[in-house]
């Protein structure tokens, strides 16, 4: 059965190393140290080296005993910040962070919850197929270590990504896509008190074109909004260039297309208005991915959720993570929750007994592949 006692310690342990983006060496020469010890055969990629970080993905396989299909188990090494000297404080079932900096439960949750379900495998002597982890980089800043990991290595059927919040039994199998968009909106300078007639204000034509424009929640399957503006340099001149970073996302690919071509035809229209100029750059960051239920991966997780006595929640999320990659790689892949809280805040917290009870259900489902 699972260690609660072992997993606290190693989660407070793991949380204590700084791993940020691109900067996980630290982490992963550990989580190489620990796969070893559990018998796995392990290999680091290159994702770093085309990336620019200080170590590429880890990659562990341990062969199985049992004839059935391979898996592969999925965490990222890489934190948002503030994640430099995080501190645990536990208090009664929570682990939080000290105030100062996010706790890094996303997703050192998901890794302790990967190693401790291994280690109650080999400690009763369950049969299994074999087992394939991967911990990646970048996830929090574009799925870097994802995209880029060696899939080569990887022959697994079915990946359960540990990465996503909520109550423990709850599954993400449905996420859209998210096109990134980068927009600069050229106008004319000119001096604001002497001649302002002769300049063209590209601040009033980004605010024209984003008051036209439908953001927020489209739908329910839909997205969009304008998250950065940038422009002017003095009150006295007319702003010349303004540059904005948006996005849109939707689990329906006709749909970002549609909204997607709706926030450039209203800068279109807003430039032509005023007499400016736009630049609209678009890039696909990350494709969609719907596991249905009558999949082979969901019945899997019934199996599993029954044995653990918990409930199953399958959902739909807003949200990008490793899932969508692995799945656009023809792996079937879903986002489960390891119980995190608040996460990418310094509010961060989670709970011992989600701790326990992931690590608890990923036993079940490893044991419930057929």
């Amino acid at each position: 059965m699972v260690n609660r006692e072992r997993i606290v310690n190693e989660f407070v342990e793991l949380i204590s190393i700084d791993s940020l983006s691109l900067q996980e060496r630290n982490m992963a020469d550990v989580l190489k140290q620990r796969l070893s010890e559990l018998g796995f055969d392990v290999y680091e990629d290159d994702a770093g080296v085309k990336a620019g970080g200080n170590c590429g993905n880890i990659i562990g396989e341990k062969k199985g005993n049992k004839n059935v299909p391979a898996i592969l188990l999925m965490a990222h090494m890489d934190t948002v910040t503030p994640g430099t000297g995080k501190k645990a404080v536990i208090q009664d079932d929570i682990i939080k962070s000290d105030g100062t900096t996010i706790l890094g439960g996303d997703d050192v949750a998901g890794i302790v919850s990967i190693l401790e379900a291994i280690r109650v495998i080999e400690e009763e002597k369950e049969e299994h197929g074999h087992i394939q982890v991967a911990f990646t980089i970048g996830e929090e800043i574009g799925l870097i270590g994802a995209k880029n990991l060696d899939y080569g290595k990887i022959h697994a059927k079915y990946c359960f990504v540990m990465d996503s919040g909520g109550e423990i039994g709850v599954v993400a199998t449905s996420a859209p896509s998210q096109n990134k968009i980068d927009i600069v909106v050229k106008g004319k300078a000119a001096h604001a008190g002497l001649e302002p007639e002769k300049g063209i204000n590209a601040i009033a034509i980004a605010a024209h074109a984003i008051s036209q424009m439908n953001l927020g929640r489209i739908d329910d399957e839909t997205t969009a909004n304008i998250g950065i503006i940038n422009g002017g340099n003095a009150t006295n001149i007319i702003c010349d260039r303004v540059e904005l970073k948006a996005e849109a996302r939707s689990r329906c690919d006709s749909k970002l297309k549609k909204q997607t071509e709706h926030m450039k035809q209203c800068f279109l229209e807003a430039a032509d208005k005023f007499g400016g100029e736009i630049e609209f750059i678009d890039e696909l960051m990350y494709p969609s991915f719907k596991i249905n239920e009558d999949e082979e991966i969901i019945s899997i997780l019934k199996k599993a959720t029954e044995k653990c006595g918990i409930n199953l929640v399958l959902e739909a999320t807003g949200g990008g993570s490793d899932t969508n990659i692995v799945n656009s790689k023809g792996i079937k892949a879903v986002d489960v929750s390891v119980g995190m809280d608040k996460v990418h805040s310094v509010e961060e917290q989670i709970s011992i007994n989600d701790l326990v009870k992931s690590a608890c259900f990923l036993v079940e489902i490893i044991k419930a592949v057929q």
